[in-house]
């Protein structure tokens, strides 16, 4: 380092370089660190998205699966893609920090890709299998496959949380100027993920399906490789958190055992006092609570010396754990919004197929194409957003985010309801068509446009913009300085177990409606199915969970906020 360098040109934070040298604000991090981050994840949901929009297309046409049985393979896959990132986060937290995890499972994740550019490219031996030795190389093929999916899932674990919150790292939460540009970056994060799901949705899913899979999945592989050099030219300007000493769940599993060992003792009236505040309520309050938690009283009981054999916890500890707490609260009431979001990948893909999608008389809109049109619409909306909801709404609340993080998610919970509604409403309209014009067969065309389906995957979009950056900036804001790999997991997780529970919901409707010669709601001929009913269910769980939500949201307390250093030299006399 520079032996000329003033100290006051150093980041506030304690972020280091990658060397373990104090950062040089001036030289490193914001904007210009975060533009080669923005490449790869541009680059990687591209990939991404190339894989899941037409996954259920490719399973059902080139692996000949039935539709329940593809819808859940989808879902499980997707499921574990975004659980994964709960063991990358950790160990990056824990262990190898987010820089080194990142390279690493990269690594993995181009693996997967190559193998599973690869596999496609064969072609399908399904039809032409007429012995033993035919079904079993169609069943290594199948193996293969998967087994590709799955090791993209286990490199995406450690990619997914760590590549966002580093680019989170690039801003300095202690200098005025840097937290305000922070306040846009993930609106603008994800407008590049964004980018990278339009191109798959509009450019990669016709190549896959007119051009060949092998072409299709070739083209993203290079483009991540491609990425990842671009990732390395930036490193030496990047900012680092300091590496933890130890694991970040380690206090969180003293303050419960030790809550719980002192369940029968009551907490000292003087230890007590410091935590009864009044709260600052998510939905209803402009402003973050500046007091400490008060929320989840019961572990205060951690922090009684005398009654238990185990050490008691410090004020600190608790309040960490309370905070971990209340996000697992907030947690819980987005599984339905994500089970909702689930429906983009697989049931509005499948229900588009039976779709007249012709443009003019020679060109056949792929059904997951129309994904592209939730990427449009959250592009349109995220300038917006940014440029003039935020300024527009900060001039009214005094918030610097212009609305509460629990507002954003709130707002998004209900567009996405209007969605749900409104895909059940055109739902009904198919089944009436089918029942006027006698459509019947599994492979019929029904004669309705699929841009009947535009608006659902529209207002999706909005929602998204809302609630898909408003989850990974409210996550990454409440966890625990020394959590914030770990707690960005809370976003991704949430979409993963959305998945896994509408896989659930599925097999377990499809079994219940279509047992004793019944009508299955989700059959393996759409036509002959009664999917507006699957959707009707979805909105009445979406108006529930509302409710739940809105209480969940109203005894939420915000985590303190780091104070802006108003003065350097009084900061560096310290």
């Amino acid at each position: 380092m520079d032996s000329e360098t003033n100290h006051n040109d150093y980041t506030h934070d304690g972020t280091l370089d990658l060397r373990g040298r104090p950062a040089i604000a001036s030289k490193t991090g914001k904007w210009k660190a975060c533009a080669f981050l923005l490449v790869y994840e541009a680059c990687e949901r591209m990939a991404f998205y190339g894989i899941a929009s037409n996954l259920v297309v490719y399973l059902t046409t080139q692996l000949h699966e039935d539709t329940v049985s593809s819808v859940r393979n989808v879902n499980n896959w997707n499921g574990v893609v975004w659980m994964t990132p709960i063991i990358g986060a950790y160990i990056a937290d824990a262990y190898l920090g987010r820089y080194w995890t990142f390279t690493i499972s990269s690594l993995i994740y181009v693996l997967g890709m190559v193998l599973l550019t690869i596999v496609v490219s064969l072609k399908s031996l399904k039809p032409s299998c007429t012995n033993e030795t035919c079904n079993n190389s169609f069943s290594l093929q199948i193996g293969l496959f998967y087994t590709s999916l799955y090791i993209i899932a286990l490199g995406a674990g450690g990619t997914k949380p760590n590549i966002s919150t580093l680019g989170a790292d690039q801003f300095d939460d202690f200098d005025a100027h840097e937290k305000e540009l922070k306040v846009s970056f993930f609106n603008w994060w994800m407008f590049s993920a964004f980018l990278g799901g339009l191109f798959a949705t509009l450019g990669l899913v016709y190549i896959q399906e007119n051009l060949g899979w092998g072409l299709g999945y070739g083209i993203p592989t290079a483009a991540l490789i491609l990425s990842l050099m671009v990732f390395y030219l930036g490193t030496p300007i990047y900012r680092h958190k300091a590496k933890n000493l130890k694991s970040p769940t380690t206090d969180i599993v003293k303050v419960v055992f030790t809550s719980m060992a002192n369940w029968k003792l009551k907490v000292p009236n003087e230890s007590r006092k410091c935590q009864e505040v009044q709260p600052q309520h998510g939905i209803t309050s402009g402003k973050p609570q500046e007091n400490e938690p008060s929320n989840f009283k019961f572990l205060d009981k951690a922090t009684i010396k005398e009654g238990s054999s185990r050490l008691p916890c410090t004020e600190v500890q608790v309040e960490k754990t309370k905070q971990v707490c209340g996000m697992i609260l907030i947690w819980l009431v987005l599984l339905i919004p994500s089970t909702i979001w689930a429906q983009i990948n697989t049931l509005f893909v499948k229900q588009g197929t039976t779709l007249d999608r012709h443009i003019g008389t020679h060109f056949q809109v792929p059904a997951a194409s129309l994904g592209s049109f939730v990427t449009l619409s959250m592009l349109i909306s995220v300038p917006i957003y940014d440029r003039y909801f935020v300024p527009f709404m900060r001039a009214k609340t005094g918030n610097p985010r212009g609305i509460t993080l629990l507002q954003r998610l709130g707002i998004g919970c209900i567009i996405q309801i209007a969605a749900i509604a409104i895909a059940y409403l055109v739902e009904m309209q198919r089944m009436h068509v089918i029942k006027v014009e006698h459509v019947l067969g599994k492979n019929s065309l029904v004669p309705m446009s699929i841009f009947w389906l535009l608006p659902q995957y529209a207002l999706i979009g909005v929602a998204d913009v809302f609630n898909s950056i408003g989850l990974l900036e409210f996550f990454y804001d409440q966890s625990p300085d020394d959590m914030q790999s770990l707690g960005t997991t809370f976003f991704t997780s949430a979409i993963g177990v959305g998945n896994f529970l509408n896989s659930l919901l599925i097999t377990l409707i499809d079994k219940m409606t279509g047992k004793n010669g019944g009508k299955s709601w989700i059959g393996n001929n759409l036509n002959d199915s009664h999917l507006d009913y699957y959707y009707l269910f979805l909105f009445g769980l979406a108006i529930l969970n509302m409710g739940a939500f809105v209480w969940a949201s109203n005894v939420y307390v915000y985590k303190k906020e780091a104070k802006v250093m108003q003065d350097e030299d009084d900061y560096y006399a310290k």
